[in-house]
Formats: C-alpha cells, sequence, structure tokens
C-alpha cells in the first residue's frame, strides 16, 4: 500500500443474555464467536445461574409448590468480565444485545459495565427476548463476519428485533400477574371464564391480543397469526425465519411448527426450542410461543 501504510482489521465481538433461548447448535455455527451471560432465578432463596444450573424441572415444582421464586439481571461485573474477555480475544469492539428494558434491567447493568470496559461496547435494548432477539443476535455475527462496524452491527441486531412478530399462549396468566408483568384485571378476566390468553410484545412490553376458548384453538391461532406475519415479511423482499418456542410442550411445539413449515414453504430456518428458567417463572409451564423474524435485506 502507498506510503507502507497497512489496514487495520475491526473485529465485533458479540454478547447477548441467556433470554434470547438460542438453541446451542445455532451459537456454535455462528459466523462468529457469541458469548450468552446467564440472568439469574433465585428459589427459595439459593440463586441460580439460567441454563447453567437450574432445571426446567425444578422450576415447575417450584412454581406449582408456590415455593418463594424471583428472577435478577446479571449484575454489571459477569458483563464487564465478557468484554474484557473480547478485547482479550482480539476484539477491536462488543456489541452486546439484551432483552427489553421494560422487563428487565438488564441493559442497564451491560451500560454500567461498558462504561469500564477496555474497548468501545455497544448496547443495544432488543425491546423483544427469545428468539425474536435471537435472530438479531445470529443475524449481528453475520453482520459482524463481514467486516461491518459496532454501529451497523448494533443497528443490524436492533432492527431485526424490533421487526418481529411474536405471538404465544399461557396455559395461565397466574404467573405474569405474580411476577407484574401483566395487569390484574386481565388476569383476573382469564381465571373467571377459563378463557386463554393470546399475548404478544408490543413496545418492548407484553401486551394482551386474543382470548380463545380452548388451548386446541389457541394453538390454531398462533398457526394462522405466524403464517399471516411470516408471509407478510417475506413479501417485503427480505425473507423471514420463524421459531416456534416453548416451556415444557415440546409435543405442541413440535406440532406448531411442522404446520408452519408446510403453511410457509417461503421461510428460511424454522427452529423449535426450548424457553429457560427465567421467561419461564413469569410465563408457567405449557406456554407456547411463535414469532415471525424478517431477515436483513
Amino acid at each position: 500500500m502507498a506510503g507502507g501504510a497497512s489496514v487495520r482489521e475491526v473485529s465485533v465481538a458479540i454478547v447477548t443474555d441467556s433470554t434470547a433461548y438460542l438453541p446451542a447448535d445455532l451459537v456454535r455455527a455462528g459466523s462468529v464467536p457469541i458469548t450468552v451471560v446467564p440472568l439469574h432465578v433465585v428459589i427459595c432463596g439459593r440463586q441460580h445461574r439460567e441454563g447453567i444450573d437450574v432445571t426446567i424441572e425444578s422450576l415447575s415444582e417450584a412454581l406449582q409448590s408456590f415455593t418463594p421464586l424471583s428472577t435478577s439481571r446479571p449484575s454489571p461485573q459477569e458483563f464487564l468480565d465478557a468484554y474484557e474477555a473480547a478485547a482479550a480475544s482480539g476484539a477491536s469492539a462488543v456489541v452486546s444485545v439484551h432483552i427489553s428494558s421494560e422487563m428487565s434491567g438488564t441493559c442497564q447493568s451491560a451500560r454500567l459495565a461498558a462504561e469500564q470496559a477496555p474497548i468501545p461496547v455497544e448496547v443495544v435494548d432488543s425491546r423483544s427476548l427469545g428468539m425474536a432477539m435471537g435472530f438479531g443476535v445470529l443475524s449481528a455475527a453475520e453482520a459482524a463476519a463481514d467486516g461491518r462496524s459496532a454501529q451497523e452491527v448494533a443497528e443490524v441486531a436492533r432492527a431485526r428485533a424490533v421487526g418481529a412478530k411474536v405471538a404465544f399462549y399461557v396455559d395461565t396468566l397466574e404467573y405474569l400477574r405474580r411476577g407484574g408483568r401483566i395487569g390484574s384485571a386481565s388476569a383476573l378476566l382469564g381465571s373467571a371464564f377459563a378463557i386463554k390468553p393470546i399475548l404478544t410484545l408490543l413496545d418492548g412490553a407484553i401486551r394482551p391480543l386474543e382470548r380463545v376458548r380452548t388451548a386446541s384453538r389457541a394453538l390454531a391461532r398462533l398457526a394462522e397469526l405466524t403464517t399471516a406475519a411470516a408471509t407478510e415479511l417475506a413479501a417485503d423482499g427480505g425473507g423471514v425465519d420463524i421459531a416456534v418456542q416453548h416451556l415444557d410442550s415440546a409435543a405442541r411445539a413440535e406440532s406448531l411448527a411442522a404446520t408452519l413449515r408446510e403453511r410457509v414453504p417461503q421461510a428460511g430456518l424454522v427452529v423449535v426450542a426450548e424457553l429457560g428458567a427465567v421467561v419461564g417463572a413469569h410465563v408457567g409451564p405449557g406456554t407456547l410461543a411463535a414469532v415471525a423474524s424478517p431477515r436483513p435485506r
């Protein structure tokens, strides 16, 4: 090169948290390494790390027996450890993608850690969770592998997460009510009339979408809503991926995924994955969620 100058390769590391619920094979196959920082579940005063030392079985038992249970964000130090490890591995910047700030203080911990990090950190509030966020993380990894700047990588993650369409079914609103994630009036209505609620994510928070009478109708309605959303996103020109996520409801999840593969043949990925303990603590066993996520153009 002229004058003997050299171009320094920019390396952007990707960090997310455990509420993305990315299947391990997708994390391993990521275009660049993805570091997952766990949130915590506190059962009867004892703290556990999601995805590491708490099982869905122990969570379900605690929920059903009304054992004292809560969830908490990672500490700033846990994020700082991840950022320092990225710097030590040669990264020149980090993009850190996290659960909606409307539902958790995780972004706040990440931002506090970013102030002390040895390299620049772009913290992305996904305004979502689960694979709605997870697909954004995967696209961020692809953008980083393409050599894009940290700001560009962050925008890819943000746009994909915000653009996702989410519908999910819970067997009961009681767990959401207990955790303050949905209003008590909605919980009472669902319980009093044995109505099965379908909910969505709107502006980063959980909102009621529809109510149906039976679990089978809820499953059918999830298929209808997700087919319509995925078809619309695919027609927009950028392609679409689908995820079906569940808590202790594998058979229903596989059935829904099969239906969506048939109805949306233009979908790229159709992922089936179990939710973890942190979200499970708020939605309860039997939850089924479907995500239609627009691929970046």
